[in-house]
């Protein structure tokens, strides 16, 4: 009896421990390598790519002066992502013009500058590029959402009223799957401005022998109006230089953009190394800019 008890009690132990082995080794998934993690990643890059769907155009303005429709996307043009476009001059004494006035991508403003004349009574296949290296560097991913405001205008008299100014959405991969871009936080981002309207945050710093001295940002437009974000009475390292630097960015888009000081600027002054850059940074409204300051102070780089 005594044997039977303790065999029982036996087995009971085992089976209760084989159970707890298997409990911990589901709570333990194993963690994917980083070459696989990468092999996963370019798997869905090429799917996206490969899923693009059949693309049935897209007219940005049609009135009595002028047409504008884009016609086709091709992911991989000749100077980067390309949408084709089919111009179209109604009038029957004017060159008008065709820019692209601002766009962006997921929400970054880029600027394709894409401007086309066409004359009286013609047509024209245009292509607009987006060749901005930044979208690619700062991985803005599948380009879900395309925002174009186009502006056509007489090219003979720029100061006339404009034939047509129009704003197009283009979303590749349906509108239910358009995506705004979230840049994430990094170790050695330095944030010069955050606050209700606007954000200004440094992303690194690329000294060149040849091209100069760059500080690399992002710039963030929380408001409703085009504001203006602008640097003046720098220095470096103690001596004024100035980088000439201004960038507007639309209603609530984010942007890259970059203050550079050339070559010759920093020789002038004997600079080899920069330690210390010193500027006042102003941000106001585009289109009131007597309404007072977004931000005005000074800002100091150590980098």
């Amino acid at each position: 009896m005594k044997m039977r008890t303790a065999c029982a009690l036996l087995a009971l132990t085992l089976l209760l421990a084989g159970c707890g082995n298997e409990s911990r080794t589901a709570e333990s998934p194993a963690v994917p390598t980083a070459a696989e993690t990468a092999a996963v990643e370019e798997t869905k890059q090429k799917t996206a790519k490969e899923e693009l769907p059949a693309f049935s155009g897209e007219t940005a303005a049609d009135n009595e002066h002028c047409l504008i429709r884009v016609t086709d996307i091709d992911p991989d043009g000749m100077f980067g992502y390309t949408l084709k476009v089919y111009l179209e001059n109604r009038t029957a004494d004017k060159t008008l013009m065709f820019a692209v006035e601002s766009a962006a991508i997921n929400g970054v403003q880029t600027d394709p500058a894409f401007a086309a004349e066409v004359s009286a009574g013609k047509k024209a296949n245009k292509e607009i590029s987006f060749f901005d290296t930044a979208l690619t560097a700062n991985d803005v991913g599948a380009y879900t959402d395309i925002e174009l405001t186009f502006r056509i205008y007489d090219s003979n008299d720029w100061l006339a009223d404009n034939v047509a100014r129009e704003t197009v959405h283009i979303y590749p991969y349906g509108k239910d799957k358009a995506t705004a871009f979230e840049r994430e936080a990094q170790p050695g981002d330095k944030i010069l401005v955050d606050n209700d309207s606007a954000a200004v945050i440094v992303t690194g710093y690329e000294p060149d022998d040849f091209w100069g001295y760059t500080v690399q940002l992002y710039l963030v437009n929380k408001t409703d109006s085009a504001l203006m974000f602008a640097v003046d009475e720098a220095s470096v390292n103690g001596f004024m230089a100035d980088p000439f630097w201004a960038s507007s960015v639309n209603a609530g888009k984010v942007k890259f953009s970059s203050i550079s000081w050339t070559k010759s600027a920093l020789e002038e002054n004997s600079i080899t190394d920069v330690d210390e850059i010193e500027m006042t940074l102003k941000i106001y409204d585009v289109e009131n800019w007597t309404s007072g300051n977004v931000f005005n102070g000074k800002v100091t780089l150590e980098p």
